[in-house]
């Protein structure tokens, strides 16, 4: 029989191991090194010196990676190993991981408020964690947002909404909790037709949102507001509506969701993509569960606790728990949409 203190000692020291490769992610893809790369292998002068970095630094970064497997050394010359330009130098592929790695260095950012906030229970707030939060989580899911929300996840879950697009219908979605705007730049850039309004209630992410959707040459079709919707209902009656990994996140999610139900036209839906957990609490769980309940504890949790009276979802929401919260808004049906995906499940909230 293995060794149980022995096998727990292990499983740590993969995971410090973890810990220092993930700050070496983030750290590689702040600095451009991954990129760098991807263009043109180099030796440690070579890459420190298109980069303006140090070159002693640089040569044991290049090393560390060669080490874990990320990099080839080839005669002092180094290069991406098969596979990492796809996870690491290509923000746009749909396999990126670097913004990930950026979310967790930006969490170990905040550790001694992280430890106040378990202390006290009055949380830390989303705007704390900083641009390099605010950032990795736009980042994360912006390839899918700009490709698989228009294409593949809308059509699946509101086939009619897309239908009346495709016949060049001029509709009105609102894009809640719009984060980096990815969502309605998205959806904007497929279908000509459609006007979005993004909102959310952190003053930099609305900045943010604004840069990507001028940048994006949308301004005419996409505008972003700063807009507490449990307090503010909309003043637009919208043909349809989405909330994009959020919900988990607010601490009146009922209120929201009330609001943006009034905002709707009769017969329209709000598309709701959130964590794709399990239905009930099982110990130990998959990697989806490690996952959510990592960020849970360190980011998105403590982010809701921090507003006061709020019902401290965190991200692993049962679908249970979102199917309550929609009743309470309300929506008299909630439906789980035909849309496979490792980490989202699509509820598609009704008013008929």
């Amino acid at each position: 029989m293995a060794d149980p203190v022995a096998a727990m000692a292990d499983r740590v020291l993969e995971t410090v191991l973890g810990g220092l490769e993930c700050l070496s992610i983030a750290l590689g893809d702040r600095l451009g090194l991954y990129r760098a790369l991807a263009a043109a292998p180099g030796t440690a002068a070579d890459v420190a010196t298109r980069l303006h970095l140090s070159e002693r630094w640089t040569r044991e970064w290049l090393e560390q990676h060669a080490v874990i497997g990320y990099l080839v050394e080839d005669d002092g010359a180094f290069s991406l190993a098969p596979g990492v330009a796809e996870t690491l130098a290509q923000p746009e592929a749909p396999t990126t991981m670097a913004p990930l790695a950026r979310i967790i260095a930006a969490a170990g950012l905040q550790l001694d408020e992280i430890e106040a906030a378990a202390r006290t229970g009055r949380g830390h707030p989303w705007s704390s964690f900083g641009r390099e939060m605010r950032d990795g989580q736009a980042m994360i899911n912006k390839p899918a947002l700009l490709h698989d929300l228009p294409t593949a996840w809308l059509p699946a879950a509101l086939p009619h909404i897309v239908g009346r697009l495709a016949d060049g219908a001029r509709l009105t979605g609102a894009d809640i909790g719009c984060g980096g705007a990815w969502s309605s730049i998205g959806l904007a850039r497929i279908y000509p037709s459609l006007t979005m309004h993004g909102y959310d209630v952190d003053a930099a992410t609305v900045l943010l949102a604004e840069r990507n959707v001028a940048a994006a040459d949308l301004a005419d079709r996409v505008t972003i507001r700063d807009w507490d919707l449990a307090r503010h209902p909309p003043d637009t009656a919208y043909d349809f509506a989405l909330a994009v990994e959020c919900i988990h996140d607010m601490p009146d999610p009922v209120g929201v969701l009330a609001g943006v139900r009034s905002a709707l036209a009769p017969g329209a839906s709000l598309l709701v993509i959130d964590e794709k957990v399990a239905d009930s609490f099982t110990a130990p769980g998959d990697i989806i569960e490690r996952l959510m309940y990592g960020h849970s504890t360190l980011v998105c949790l403590i982010d809701s606790m921090s507003t006061p009276g709020s019902v401290a979802t965190g991200t692993v929401m049962r679908s249970s728990t979102m199917t309550a919260y929609a009743e309470a808004a309300g929506f008299t049906r909630t439906r789980i949409a035909d849309v496979e995906h490792e980490v989202f499940r699509f509820y598609v909230l009704e008013t008929v």
